[in-house]
Order: C-alpha cells, then sequence, then structure tokens
C-alpha cells in the first residue's frame, strides 16, 4: 500500500498492536505526511513518545481524547486519510462488571467513530474486532459484535461519501497486554500456573501478522468485509507446559463470560463467507458492488453451507515445543 503523503490516525494507538503498528509504517512507509496515535492515557502516550521521538519520527503526532467525545474526534479527524480503530475496553470479566462503561466505549465509541469519519474527509476505515465477536456469550463480545455490524451497515449509508468501512476480526494476539503468555511467565516464578479449564483452546496469531492483516484491510477492502485470518489453535495446557513444565497447575475455573473454546465464523455465517486464500472473509448481505466482481478479482471461494471456524476443531495447532520457540523468538515478557 502506498501511504506517501498520507495520513493516518490509530485510535488505541498505545496498546501492543497499535505501537506494533506504528513501528511497521514507519519502516516500511517513511514517506506518510502523519502517523497520529489518538488515546486516553496520557502516561502511555509519554512513554511512547520516547520510543519514538520526533527528532527521528517527524511524522509522528500524539493527541489526548477519548472516542467517547465525537467532536474532539471530529477535530482529530481532519485532514486525515485512513482510520485504524483498535481502542476497546476489552477485559472480559472487567466488562461482566462494568457494562456501562463497556457499552459506552464499545458501542458508543464506535458511533462517534463512524459520524466523525462521515463528516470529514477521511477516505478509509479499518476497525478491529474479535472472536469473542462471533456468538457471543458475554458483554465484551456483544458489544463487538454491535461494533462490527455497525461498521458494515454504514458503507450503506454513506451517499456520495466514496469511504469504506471494513473490519478485521482474529483470536488472541500472542503476547498482548493482558493475554495469558505474559501473565504466565509472570507467575512461572510463584511455581504455579492457574488453569481456567483444562480443555480450553484459543486461536493464535502473532503482532506482526495481526498488523499485516490490518493493512491488508486497509489496501483491499472495497467496504463492508469482515476479514478473519486462517490460524492456529493451541490448548491451555500446552501453553502451561511450555513456559513451566515444572509448575503445579490448579484448577481455577472459568471467569465470568468466559468460552471454553472461541469461533470466528459461524455455520450461519457460512452463506457469506468465501475464502480468499491466506484470509476468509464475510461479505456484507447488502453492498453497493457486485458479489460477482468481488469473486473474480480475488478468486474468491464459496466455502460449504454449514462451514464453521472455530479454535477446538481447527486443523492446524501449535505444539508445546512451537510455543516455547514462539515466545522466545519474539521476545514475549512477563507482565
Amino acid at each position: 500500500m502506498n501511504l506517501k503523503d498520507k495520513s493516518v490516525l490509530i485510535t488505541g494507538g498505545t496498546g501492543s498492536l497499535g505501537k506494533a503498528l506504528t513501528k511497521y509504517i514507519l519502516d516500511n512507509h517513511k514517506d506518510i505526511k502523519k502517523l497520529i496515535i489518538f488515546s486516553r492515557d496520557e502516561q502511555k502516550q509519554f512513554l511512547m513518545a520516547q520510543e519514538f521521538p520526533s527528532n527521528q519520527f517527524p511524522q509522528m503526532r500524539f493527541l489526548i481524547g477519548d472516542v467517547r467525545d465525537r467532536e474532539r474526534l471530529k477535530r482529530a479527524f481532519k485532514d486525515v486519510d485512513y482510520v485504524i480503530h483498535l481502542l476497546a475496553m476489552k477485559h472480559v470479566h472487567l466488562a461482566e462488571y462494568n457494562p456501562d462503561e463497556c457499552i459506552k466505549t464499545n458501542i458508543g465509541g464506535a458511533e462517534n467513530v463512524i459520524h466523525a469519519t462521515l463528516e470529514t474527509d477521511v477516505k478509509r476505515v479499518v476497525a478491529l474486532s474479535t472472536d469473542k465477536a462471533c456468538a457471543p456469550i458475554n458483554l465484551y463480545g456483544a458489544t463487538k459484535l454491535t461494533s462490527d455490524k455497525l461498521f458494515v451497515a454504514t458503507n450503506n449509508i454513506t451517499g456520495w461519501n466514496p469511504i469504506k468501512f471494513s473490519v478485521v476480526r482474529y483470536g488472541n494476539v500472542m503476547g498482548s497486554n493482558g493475554s495469558v503468555i505474559p501473565f504466565f511467565l509472570k507467575k512461572r516464578k510463584d511455581g504455579i500456573l492457574p488453569i481456567t479449564d483444562p480443555n480450553m483452546t484459543r486461536f493464535n496469531i502473532s503482532i506482526l501478522d495481526g498488523v499485516k492483516m490490518v493493512m491488508h484491510a486497509l489496501e483491499k477492502a472495497w467496504g463492508g468485509e469482515i476479514f478473519i485470518p486462517k490460524i492456529p489453535s493451541y490448548k491451555i495446557m500446552d501453553v502451561a507446559k511450555a513456559i513451566g513444565p515444572d509448575c503445579d497447575y490448579p484448577i481455577v475455573g472459568i471467569r465470568p463470560g468466559e468460552k471454553i473454546h472461541e469461533e470466528m465464523i459461524t455455520s450461519s455465517d457460512s452463506y457469506f463467507t468465501y475464502d480468499l486464500g491466506k484470509y476468509y472473509v464475510i461479505l456484507p448481505p447488502k453492498s453497493k458492488w457486485k458479489i460477482e466482481e468481488f469473486i473474480n478479482t480475488f478468486n474468491a471461494k464459496k466455502v460449504p453451507e454449514g462451514f464453521n471456524y472455530n479454535s477446538y476443531e481447527n486443523t492446524e495447532w501449535e505444539t508445546v515445543e512451537n510455543l516455547r520457540n514462539l515466545i522466545k523468538s519474539n521476545k514475549i515478557k512477563a507482565c
């Protein structure tokens, strides 16, 4: 993708994925005009600005703001070409305990991003989803499903505006803030790795692959797609054995709203799902463009009716040894 003389804004840009996206864009698009980090945590922005100092990265900008504040977003989006919406309240158990706050940020924030981009000159928006938005059983997943639906549906009400909205959905980002691997690395020194359920499985994607997928959607989306990667699964017990083979593994039970297995495509989604080779894509039931043209352009192949993509029945799995090597190669640290 050519970002020469373009301005990109990342909401929630101080998180793990936001920082990885920032590094990737600056490394591969040195002629970018501006890269703007938008978030409400001034301390995280202060620390990130030290990682990307202005004397080395004059393209960088840092804006304090909240996605709940539509007027602030409109001001932030002025002269911005592309918006990558990462910001969300994402901890399942905290969302269950603070439902109003989760709704205000994940749904209200999505609405504000949509309206602010429609009222400015933003050309493309990519919103980050989660596997928990697929057949959700917790509030976090339900709010992200609603957010996904809002971004997809907005493509049909843009009128004359050529802006395009798309969504990227994937599972656990390996080593991201709040994920299980940094948690286990921290607990390893105690000799105890608490296990919620020994049968639990999860999808696994590296931060770099997550970044590349966002960039793929930013470049290739026609508007309304939900992009889903083909990625391996892991068993929670294999993660524990890879990190602390000599530790004890007490079973503590699942937390409120937690699933044993995750899902990214339901059998009901299969009627709109196509195989793109490296990715799956769920196409919108209604769009401004013709599905036949999309199929021909990307050599997309329809998945069988009833197709389901979940972490339990996946055909690709991480082994204990491979997980151990990935943790070392990705330099994942305790947190």
